[in-house]
């Protein structure tokens, strides 16, 4: 399992107050779906980003993908 997976989970799991375990299932959920949506040329990158291949420093950092999933997760919203 990817790091950035495992940071993302933990990121939704303290935002939306649920578990870890219940996190990481909620993020395989999302991202196997996301995944599935995006035109093969990108789910590659997909793919290289999940796996820790690709810096996201300059762009949209993991506090806001978590805060974007657990709104997407019915998280409480701050």
């Amino acid at each position: 399992m990817s790091n950035v997976k495992n940071e993302i989970a933990e990121l939704v799991a303290k935002k939306v107050k649920i578990t870890d375990a219940q996190a990481l299932q909620a993020v395989d959920v999302v991202l196997d779906f996301v995944e599935k949506k995006l035109p093969p040329n990108i789910a590659g990158k997909f793919d290289a980003i999940l796996a820790g291949n690709i810096d996201l420093s300059d762009g949209i950092g993991l506090d806001d993908a978590a805060g974007l999933l657990g709104g997407l997760l019915g998280g409480e919203k701050k």
